[in-house]
């Protein structure tokens, strides 16, 4: 049977996925001073609160914060299934647009600055600042795993920019903050010109890249798998065993632009992937999600908050 007639037998259409309520940040805590917010390795969703904030910018319907000035005292709120605790983190020296909780219990703070600039932190846990490092222009994705460190993707403009960390597409750190390798992927799929999106789970990578549509399975041994997949340019993915959840993207064939609330079921076979089912996104009351940030993709799990808040997180689960 050949693969058109593979796909369209398999192929089930289905309606709507609803969005679950993941973590919200407690009250007592002010919203509009949130600089960054993640879901770590372990589950627990994270804030990063800049207690002195200045707003000097509006964007997507809200005030963005920034440090009145540097270094500062963050406070990292910490919610692990309702049970709230808090981090001082000590003498943040870069304005931080994302971060991560590390193995050993430290944490990993990304900020802006020009190709080479020290744009990296790395705190031990005792909330001391332990390195400043270069960490790369145009990162789009940083996600720390469980046992060894954390990885970072770029956008194109870093990836061809005069940055030589942004030029590895994908790297590996180790949780001090060394460079421990960069994704190269062999042909055909050896042209990687900006990062679609990424899964971390325990310590095992799948990433998704353009050009092309290939699905890579990774780690710190190195490339794992290479499967070319039917839909480009999603926003996130979920994955468990064979089976594949995608965000967003544009499907070959199917679509001509990409929908962000668009979500398939895929399997995945020895060489490729089938598209198995088709659903679209809402939230918990029935309204279609039409805006969201970058995910954090873990596993089974895709990780959405709004641009809107920073304040709730929602989940998307592979069932």
């Amino acid at each position: 049977m050949d693969a058109s007639r593979s796909f369209a037998r398999e192929v089930i259409f289905l309606t709507k996925v609803a969005l679950r309520s993941y973590a919200l940040l407690p009250r007592q805590y002010d919203e509009r001073k949130v600089l960054a917010s993640t879901i770590d390795p372990w589950g627990r969703a994270l804030w990063l609160i800049c207690p002195d904030a200045r707003f000097p910018s509006r964007w997507a319907g809200r005030d963005v914060p920034a440090p009145a000035h540097l270094p500062f005292e963050a406070l990292v709120v910490i919610s692990d299934r309702g049970a709230v605790r808090e981090q001082t983190l000590h003498g943040v020296a870069v304005d931080p647009d994302a971060f991560d909780a590390l193995p050993g219990g430290g944490f990993v703070l990304s900020g802006g600055g020009g190709p080479n600039a020290p744009s990296g932190q790395i705190f031990g846990p005792d909330g001391r600042s332990r390195r400043r490092f270069p960490l790369g222009t145009h990162l789009t994705h940083l996600v720390a795993d469980r046992r060894s460190g954390f990885w970072t993707g770029y956008a194109d403009e870093g990836i061809y920019g005069d940055d030589r960390v942004s030029a590895g597409g994908l790297v590996r750190w180790d949780s001090r903050g060394n460079h421990a390798g960069a994704l190269r992927p062999p042909a055909p799929f050896h042209h990687l010109a900006d990062v679609n999106t990424i899964n971390v789970c325990d310590s095992t990578v799948h990433a998704m890249y353009w050009p092309g549509a290939p699905l890579v399975e990774t780690g710190p041994s190195g490339i794992r798998r290479i499967r070319p997949v039917p839909v480009s340019d999603p926003f996130g993915l979920a994955i468990r065993d064979d089976r594949l959840l995608l965000l967003g993207g544009v499907e070959r064939g199917i679509d001509t632009e990409a929908r962000v609330n668009a979500v398939r079921h895929l399997r995945l076979t020895d060489d490729g992937a089938v598209v198995t089912a088709h659903e679209d996104l809402v939230f918990p009351n029935g309204d279609p999600v039409r805006r969201y940030a970058r995910p954090v993709c873990r596993g089974p799990h895709i990780f959405l908050r709004t641009l809107r808040t920073l304040r709730q997180w929602w989940v998307l689960t592979l069932p």
